[in-house]
């Protein structure tokens, strides 16, 4: 039975804080609002888009100014993304060893622009399957991301690891009834003390040892 490991993208594959605080730092711009630190706007991160810009937009955020903040952050994002986002240390040698196991990807990300990272970043053939926020009518934390990896790659629950940085990404892992484990150096992680992973990792090194366990 292989396993089959699902990861979140931003945040667990790859470091795209700055690509995404220049861009939302941009609409924030076009709103006449102050720019936010990393770290602030790292909180926003997790939930789609859609309400990255909501949060982003704070006190001018209605449905006319998020719908016209979000095309306009799509627009930027598109021509940026890959300006400062790398992989996290490990992550292309770790991926290449696991080639035991079936991966996929399940992120809150827009399909288009995740696969396009994924391949700019040269590992896109890595996985068997990459879903986005808009590939179901549903995103995370709602399990039907990994009812349709699980179909795809005929996984088993029981032998299926949900990996992220953050409660999203564990109660995904949760609902769908699977394993989760979490990464220490991702964008979210003090949601992980009200939503703790049954495993943690500091380096994505690390999981190869703990699938193999």
């Amino acid at each position: 039975m292989k396993p089959v490991l699902i990861f979140d993208l931003d945040g667990t594959l790859v470091d795209s804080k700055k690509d995404l605080t220049a861009s939302v730092n941009y609409i924030r711009s076009q709103f006449g609002l102050p720019n936010l630190t990393e770290d602030e706007i790292a909180r926003f991160i997790g939930d789609g888009a859609l309400m990255l810009i909501r949060r982003a937009l704070a006190e001018k955020a209605n449905e006319s100014t998020v719908q016209t903040g979000l095309q306009m952050f799509l627009s930027y994002y598109r021509a940026h993304m890959l300006d400062q986002t790398s992989l996290y240390p490990g992550v292309h040698e770790t991926l290449d060893r696991l080639r035991d196991c079936k991966l996929a990807v399940l992120t809150n990300k827009p399909i288009h622009f995740s696969c396009a990272m994924l391949d700019g970043l040269g590992i896109y053939r890595y996985f068997a399957a990459v879903y986005g926020g808009n590939s179901f009518d549903q995103k995370k934390p709602d399990p039907v991301g990994i009812y349709r990896i699980l179909s795809d790659t005929n996984g088993h629950r029981e032998a299926t690891w949900m990996i992220g940085d953050s409660a999203v990404d564990v109660r995904t892992g949760r609902n769908a009834g699977v394993t989760t484990c979490g990464v220490t150096y991702g964008y979210s992680t003090k949601s992980f003390q009200e939503y703790p992973p049954d495993y943690l990792i500091d380096h994505f090194s690390e999981l190869e040892a703990l699938i193999h366990a």
